[in-house]
C-alpha cells in the first residue's frame, strides 16, 4: 500500500522485455530484496539490488494496464516505498494497482499552479468525482474538474518540482488508479439491489 506522495524521481537504467532496472539512491537507502516500490504508480517487487540501482520483473498484465512498456533508458520515473504502519497518510490510499492509462491533453499555467487535463477511459472516469482523489503516475492528486472525456488536476509548485508530471507533453500516456472506495460503494449498491430483487421474486 502507498500514499501517492513521491519520495524520489529515479532514472531508468535498463528496460527490457519483462524487466526494469532503475537508479534510485534515496529509495534504496533502507531497501531490501522483496520490498515493494511503486514505479509510476505500479507496485513492483525488488528482485535485485546493485549499488544505487534495483531490478524488478514485469508481468504481461503490467504492460497491458500501464505505461511501463513505454519506458526507455534515461527516462525519469516517480518512486515511492510502501507504506509502513506508523507512517502518516499524507496523500490517499493508493494500492499500486494501475487500472489503465490516460493521455495528457493539455498543461496550462494558472498563477503558480499548473492545470493538467488528462483524457481517460470512460470505465475509469465513472469512479472519479470533483474534489476526489486520483493517482496519476503514482502521484496523489485531487480532481478539480471532470467531463465525459477527461479530468483535470492542479499541480502546486512542490509537485511540479518533485515529480515527473510537469515535464510531460500532450499525447504522452500516464498511469491511472482511481479511488478504491468508489469501487467498494458501487459493489455494495449492486449487491444490495440484487438481494432486494431476489427477495421481491421470492
Amino acid at each position: 500500500m502507498f500514499t501517492g506522495i513521491i519520495e524520489e524521481v529515479g532514472t531508468v537504467v535498463e528496460a527490457g522485455q519483462g524487466f526494469l532496472r532503475i537508479r534510485a539512491p534515496r529509495i534504496l537507502e533502507d531497501a531490501r530484496l522483496g520490498d515493494s516500490i511503486a514505479v509510476n504508480g505500479v507496485d513492483l517487487t525488488v528482485a535485485e539490488i546493485a549499488g544505487d540501482t534495483f531490478f524488478a520483473n514485469l508481468m504481461p498484465e503490467t504492460y497491458r494496464r500501464s505505461n511501463l512498456g513505454d519506458l526507455r533508458p534515461g527516462d525519469p520515473v516517480n518512486l515511492e516505498r510502501s507504506l509502513r504502519p506508523n507512517d502518516r497518510l499524507s496523500g490517499h490510499i493508493v494500492r499500486g494497482v494501475v487500472e489503465g492509462v490516460g493521455t495528457i491533453d493539455s498543461l496550462l499555467p494558472e498563477g503558480d499552479a499548473l492545470i493538467v487535463r488528462i483524457r481517460a477511459p470512460k470505465e475509469l472516469l465513472r469512479y472519479m468525482v470533483v474534489k476526489g482523489p486520483v493517482a496519476v503516475d503514482g502521484i496523489s492528486l485531487t480532481i478539480i474538474a471532470k467531463d465525459e472525456e477527461a479530468f483535470a488536476v492542479s499541480l502546486v509548485q512542490y509537485t511540479q518540482q518533485h515529480t515527473t508530471l510537469a515535464s510531460r507533453k500532450p499525447g504522452e500516456r500516464v498511469n491511472l488508479e482511481t479511488d478504491i472506495l468508489a469501487r467498494y460503494v458501487e459493489q455494495f449498491v449492486q449487491d444490495y439491489s440484487r438481494l432486494g430483487a431476489l427477495e421481491q421474486v421470492g
